[in-house]
């Protein structure tokens, strides 16, 4: 595998080869265009991104809710209905004007729908979900912690990239990213037997991506010569 993380300071625009972006950076550009249409199309209505955020986030509260309960297969929906969500509220800020509430919150809220998911399995079947799902979620803090420490100092440093698509913040792509996450929760909600083998795989799939993340702000850092 290999992957492109481009990363411009000022003018100067350079590209670092791995081997990490997964499938993220190759669906943008069958994903984007139609949700850019329909994106312009609803910010004619007066439609706000932040308002699709929030009806999102309820979603993927309701599937955490449902999954908890037994009720895997309205999960899924509802989980499809977040992801769905997750991506027309980029469309409507990029139709209007982005805004920086407007990325924290779908950034803050991600993170919340992250957690809620394996938490949900966990109180569905505490016996054998509990310890695969507290797995999961320690992988999820690593994961997310190697590349929100490095968008704050991408930050200070005016480093920039669009290999993700158009970002509230730089973000380094990794193993294990947005559409893999789904495609594992929308797998546990199918077949809810499999969670612990399925968590215990994705989580050792996330802490090589952290480390990788960590090894490729490392080097990118070095490069700024701050």
């Amino acid at each position: 595998m290999r992957f492109e993380a481009g990363f411009c300071k000022n003018t100067i625009c350079q590209t670092q080869n791995s081997d990490l972006f997964m499938f993220d950076a190759h669906l943008r550009p069958l994903i984007d265009p139609p949700l850019n249409r329909l994106g312009l199309i609803l910010a004619g209505t007066g439609l706000t991104a932040n308002s699709v955020t929030l009806a999102g986030f309820a979603a993927g509260m309701g599937a955490a809710i449902a999954i908890a309960t037994g009720h895997t297969l309205i999960g899924l929906f509802l989980i499809a209905v977040n992801r769905f969500a997750d991506g027309l509220d980029g469309a409507l800020a990029r139709a209007t004007a982005k805004t920086d509430l407007g990325g924290y919150l779908d950034i803050t809220l991600d993170f919340f729908f992250y957690s809620a998911i394996p938490l949900a399995f966990a109180l569905q079947d505490p016996a054998s979900n509990a310890l695969p799902a507290v797995a999961l979620l320690a992988s999820f803090y690593a994961n997310g912690s190697a590349f929100l420490a490095f968008a704050i100092m991408a930050e200070k440093n005016k480093l920039t990239t669009d290999a993700q698509g158009s970002k509230s913040l730089y973000y380094i792509g990794g193993l294990a990213e947005g559409t893999e996450t789904i495609a594992l929760f929308l797998l546990m909600a199918l077949v809810p037997a499999w969670f612990p083998a399925l968590a215990y795989g994705f989580a050792a799939i996330c802490v090589v991506s952290a480390g990788a993340r960590v090894l490729i702000g490392v080097k990118a850092l070095r490069q700024t010569g701050r």
